[in-house]
């Protein structure tokens, strides 16, 4: 071998041994960015499934808020619903009392309603017409018992039951559908005690 055959031998094996460190240099920087995209993949895929996870979650408690906000709605409106009926019940239980009973109400209103003054009491054309006998008379001594006087008109009013009364020019409506009317929210309350507590 020549000394020339030695030189390119020897810068062959320079240069086959540098291209070896370039090489396994590569591979080492190659190596260390696989491991770091794979450590930075592994840190986003557990990022992701934290926030899914918490996402779910969240899902989950606003479908439980929603549906407890419907079924409490839901009994609220039938509890409504029962008491508005049981109401209505007790209206139409004092329109189709007898006369005898309806008749002893009509006294206790006129009882409680009655001012210390003269005045006229206006029924119903249904009512006109089964007052009691000596009734007039009835309505006179409960007024006196006011300090007033109270007369019977054998004019009618538009009404269902009940009374007007009619003191100065005024009249107050003492009609059994206006008496519930005006003590619907006292009277659902005491509904609502009687049959949900």
């Amino acid at each position: 071998m020549t000394g020339l055959d030695k030189m390119i031998n020897q810068i062959l094996d320079e240069a086959n041994s540098s291209a070896n460190d370039t090489l396994e240099k590569a591979r080492h920087t190659s190596q260390e960015i696989m491991d770091t995209a794979k450590a930075e993949a592994d840190k986003l895929e557990k990022e992701i499934s934290a926030k899914s996870q918490a996402d779910i979650a969240n899902f989950k408690d606003r479908m439980v808020s929603s549906n407890d906000l419907k079924r409490r709605t839901a009994i609220l409106t039938a509890k409504q619903e029962v008491i508005a009926d049981v109401l209505a019940k007790a209206y139409e239980s004092i329109m189709s009392k007898g006369d005898a009973e309806y008749f002893d109400i009509i006294r206790k209103m006129l009882g409680e309603f009655t001012h210390a003054e003269a005045g006229v009491v206006y029924f119903s054309a249904r009512d006109v017409e089964r007052l009691p006998s000596g009734f007039e008379k009835e309505a006179e001594e409960i007024a006196a018992k006011k300090g007033g006087s109270l007369a019977v008109s054998k004019e009618t009013r538009n009404i269902d039951g009940g009374f007007v009364l009619a003191y100065g020019g005024i009249e107050e409506n003492c009609s059994i559908k206006a008496l519930f009317d005006s003590k619907k929210d006292e009277l659902q309350d005491k509904v609502q005690r009687l049959l949900f507590s």
